[in-house]
């Protein structure tokens, strides 16, 4: 099995490029950098901004994983669309025009996330309307799938929900920003605590492996299968790094308004520069969001690494 893997350079990109390896596929990266940071066979350096031209990658390849793209709570509108939707179309493209290889098409579960709770959502609950997105990533990211959809070959669209693990530049680092000062908010009613599901990064791999190695088609959402509470989880997580910050609630309200105000001041006076809480943090931090995936388990099989044993990955790469 020959596999090109784009996005190799990233969080996700880099797992998945490792399951293939431990497959014993051959792997040809695809990233920005001018060298890859993992052990790839061949690679290529080219930004899916922009087209590929024709013999861009060396050789043929039996599928594709896309993971390329911005994953980001806070960035220019631009930036979003250059990368998940323009990468997205650039990359389905080249697939076309190359024996029509069998596409993994990495989207995320936030295409379904509105501001409010939502449990035991599935491949078959809607998508939201474009102008309703909870945000510009989300947005894209619906964007990128219906590109995706055109694709006249093989495809499969895969949705991580909340990707943590050793490696991870999105989740933990922002959780650990806020405790740093001593103080975690807790932006939860207790009559309603808040629920949600994660994905292991090594479970999100081998879920993207496998989806080629059974030729799988079809959308699938992506998560460990075990929902937590968000605050409990979180402060044992912290407990075992060694910061042991005080909770204090804070109406989800108020701090969604400071977070606009926060977010405004960026886009117009700071070049965009990551606020220290969006709203779409704020709707992460105090709504549960909650996955069927029975679909997933049946036709991809059980997740490859509990929880349990990804946190314990976590405390050893940190310790």
């Amino acid at each position: 099995m020959r596999v090109l893997v784009t996005g190799s350079n990233g969080f996700v990109g880099r797992a998945v490029v490792a399951d293939a390896r431990q497959r014993g596929w051959q792997v040809v990266g695809l990233g920005r950098a001018p060298r890859p940071t993992t052990p790839v066979d061949d690679y290529v350096r080219h930004d899916l901004a922009r087209p590929l031209v024709p013999d861009a990658i060396p050789g043929d390849v039996d599928a594709v994983i896309h993971c390329a793209g911005l994953s980001s709570p806070w960035a220019r509108s631009a930036e979003f669309v250059a990368a998940n939707v323009d990468g997205t179309r650039h990359l389905i493209r080249w697939a076309r025009a190359h024996g029509r290889p069998h596409v993994v098409h990495v989207s995320s579960t936030s295409v379904l996330y509105r501001d409010a709770d939502q449990f035991d959502l599935s491949e078959h609950s809607p998508v939201v309307p474009d102008a309703e997105q909870i945000n510009v990533y989300a947005r894209t990211k619906a964007i990128g799938e219906r590109v995706a959809a055109r694709y006249d070959g093989d495809l499969a669209v895969l949705r991580p929900r909340a990707v943590f693990g050793v490696g991870d530049t999105v989740l933990l680092p922002r959780i650990l920003r806020l405790a740093q000062g001593g103080v975690l908010p807790r932006m939860e009613d207790p009559a309603r605590p808040v629920t949600i599901d994660l994905v292991e990064i090594h479970t999100c791999a081998h879920y993207l492996t496998e989806a080629v190695a059974r030729r799988t088609v079809g959308t699938y959402n992506l998560t460990n299968a075990a929902p937590v509470r968000l605050y409990p989880f979180v402060l044992e997580v912290l407990d075992r790094l060694g910061a042991q910050p005080r909770t204090v609630r804070v109406s989800p309200r108020v701090v969604r308004a400071a977070a606009a105000l926060a977010e405004q001041v960026s886009a117009t006076l700071l070049d965009w520069r990551e606020p220290p809480i969006t709203r779409f943090g704020v709707s992460v931090l105090s709504r549960s969001k909650t996955f069927d995936v029975r679909s997933t388990v049946r036709d991809l099989g059980a997740p490859a690494v509990s929880l349990d044993e990804g946190v314990r990955r976590i405390v050893h790469a940190y310790s």
